[in-house]
């Protein structure tokens, strides 16, 4: 297998990991929370079932097919970037858990016609385990990109 073939599989493994954990976690909540309803956690934190039809933090609120459009695009650009950069050390994982994250969250928007959000701080809009796996998985991108030196181009063979 080759060196692209094993990141991706590895991508992969943990984009379907972050998908389930992102899925389980709202399937509990639709069940045992009701919409509206509060629930309190510890230190200010609770869990509340919000129903979330914009992107991130409720922009661009009923906005319908274009947050699926903007979702598809910026899919795109993920594998695409990783495609091109599979030699750099553990981009697998971030991509992983970007891919997840999101794709958790657009399964939910087809499926229900929104995001369940239920984890809700204070001073900060509700999110959901798709939003963490997206910041970590940005966070660690973004890492990365700026630690790591870039990669050197592979001599070509058979000079």
């Amino acid at each position: 297998m080759s060196l692209r073939g094993a990141e991706l599989g590895k991508a992969g493994a943990v984009a379907l990991a972050a998908i389930a954990l992102d899925q389980i976690s709202k399937a509990i909540v639709r069940a045992q929370v009701l919409p509206g309803e509060q629930v309190d956690v510890f230190a200010g934190v609770h869990i509340v079932r919000v129903h979330n039809s914009g992107i991130a933090f409720g922009m661009l609120e009923d906005a319908g097919s274009l947050v699926i459009v903007i979702a598809a695009i910026a899919f795109a650009a993920l594998l695409s970037m990783f495609l091109l950069s599979a030699e750099r050390r553990g981009l697998w994982l971030p991509v992983g858990l970007l891919a997840g994250g999101a794709l958790g969250n657009l399964i939910d928007r087809l499926r229900h016609g929104y995001v369940t959000d239920f984890i809700d701080p204070p001073r900060w809009p509700a999110f959901n385990v798709a939003d963490i796996e997206i910041t970590v998985g940005v966070i660690l991108l973004v890492a990365i990109y700026v630690l790591q030196p870039e990669p050197e181009p592979k001599a070509s063979e058979g000079g």
